[in-house]
């Protein structure tokens, strides 16, 4: 069993100053791997002192000092790509094919290039001139289902914008994060412009957020803890920007292509075993279609879904992180059963031949809009499908929660499509499958956040503005 029990800091690798050992489970087979030590406020202290202490010079960088920077880290990166998956792969059970899990880490980092090249950070208004400059030290919270993607997309824009950062990701996934902290000590990053804390949201989360010396905090999370964050933030009037909960809708238009749309569901819904908040998870689908999705909902399960051990090439789709979520999943599943919804495929309980392990079944429910599983955030392979008569009642469906993170459409008509995308609350909305993108603003509407990250829209969350008038 190993022991996982320094934090980056300065420059170093470094003891804690006070921590509490917390058992890291691999979710494939329930067994205890290894213990991540949990810092204190202490350590939070020394690492934001660290940060502040490189803010002058790393904020002065020229755009090509951080371009170069950006570079050698993408070097690094590339150079280390096996071993993040492999740490993904023991922590979260991260199937080893899954290489979005990286690859879209690198293209983060990669984007954040391009945007810097293009980047004016002082431009003459004709009446001022408009400055741009780093905000200040960056407080990055990471979840643990994108573990890897979600440090580089905030990193990237926060040394993009010449922001030193304090990190603390998940303490279910910080093997991938130290990995991660040895890439930025391999890539020559000036000492304190990055510094890495191990802890839980209440100490080590909460210490960041409140601390009078950052700048910005920038969280990925529930909706519950990004209250907590920006709660603790309010004090000292620092800026949150936050990617939160989703519910997002699948509208299938009357001309949209049926065996598509279900197709894109089952593949993009249950990536990363449907542990992402953009994952399509309600399907409005007009009433005299619904056998035809639900035929083609079960064929592409069939097709394309393999759950099993993580290490298997064959496996396309891993356990969800840990037993918490497990037992979460599977009282959803219930609910939707004993409130009467109808079970497409799937159901309670973990796939046949598998005995241990966070292993939960791909499942489809038809369910009423008013029932637990239809409205609530579930982070599983969990679908709810829903009929609608009319366009009008599908985007009023669409739009009838709480979230807005993402939405998608299709449709074979792309004027009468677009008309329907502009009308969804949702920070992303994505026609007839297409494919993500890192150039694009990505956040949400409602309770599902604030601010965007990715490409310019991302780096500008990081940077205060100024006005110089007179010359």
């Amino acid at each position: 069993m190993k022991e996982y029990n320094q934090f980056y800091i300065d420059g170093a690798w470094v003891d804690p100053l006070s921590s509490t050992p917390f058992e890291l489970v691999n979710p494939a087979t329930e067994e205890v791997f290894g213990t991540v030590a949990l810092g204190s406020v202490a350590d939070v202290e020394a690492a934001v002192a660290a940060a502040k202490r490189a803010l002058p010079a790393f904020a002065a960088q020229t755009k090509d000092d951080r371009i170069a920077l950006l570079e050698r880290i993408i070097d690094a990166y590339v150079a280390r790509q096996d071993d993040l998956m492999a740490a993904l792969t023991l922590e979260m059970g991260a199937p080893a094919r899954l290489t979005q899990q990286t690859g879209a880490g690198l293209a983060a980092l990669k984007q954040a290039v391009e945007t810097l090249r293009d980047y004016d950070f002082e431009e003459d208004m004709g009446t001022y001139i408009l400055q741009r400059e780093a905000i200040g030290i960056a407080g990055l919270i990471t979840p643990w289902n994108w573990p890897v993607q979600l440090i580089c997309n905030k990193l990237a824009s926060a040394f993009a914008a010449g922001c030193p950062v304090v990190l603390k990701p998940s303490e279910f996934t910080p093997v991938s994060a130290l990995v991660f902290a040895e890439i930025i000590d391999a890539a020559d990053v000036p000492k304190g412009a990055f510094n890495l804390v191990n802890g839980d949201g209440p100490t080590v989360g909460n210490a960041i957020s409140s601390h009078h010396d950052i700048g910005v905090v920038s969280f990925t999370g529930s909706t519950r803890a990004g209250i907590l964050v920006a709660e603790a933030a309010a004090p000292s009037v620092k800026r949150v920007t936050q990617e939160l909960g989703g519910k997002s809708a699948n509208l299938i238009l009357p001309d949209g292509d049926v065996a598509a749309a279900a197709n894109y569901n089952v593949t993009r819904g249950y990536s990363n075993s449907g542990q992402s908040c953009h994952s399509p998870t309600r399907i409005l689908v007009p009433e005299d279609k619904l056998e035809e999705l639900v035929t083609h909902l079960q064929s592409s399960v069939a097709a394309h879904i393999r759950v099993g051990d993580p290490t298997d090439p064959e496996t396309t789709h891993g356990p969800v992180v840990n037993r918490a979520q497990f037992d979460r999943i599977q009282a959803y599943i219930q609910s939707a059963i004993d409130e009467g919804a109808r079970l497409i495929t799937g159901g309670p309980g973990r796939p046949d031949g598998l005995n241990r392990g966070f292993f939960i079944q791909p499942t489809i429910f038809v369910v009423t809009p008013d029932m637990t599983i239809a409205r609530e955030e579930i982070f599983g392979m969990v679908t709810s499908v829903m009929t609608y008569k009319t366009v009008e009642e599908a985007i009023a469906l669409a739009n009838d929660t709480e979230y807005g993170l993402g939405a998608y459409v299709f449709g074979e008509d792309r004027e009468t499509a677009l008309n329907v995308c502009r009308q969804m609350q949702a920070g992303r909305v994505f026609y007839n499958g297409c494919a993500a993108s890192t150039v694009a603003p990505m956040g949400g509407y409602k309770k599902s956040g604030n601010g965007r990250e990715m490409g310019v829209y991302g780096m500008e969350e990081y940077l205060e503005t100024k006005a110089i008038l007179g010359f």
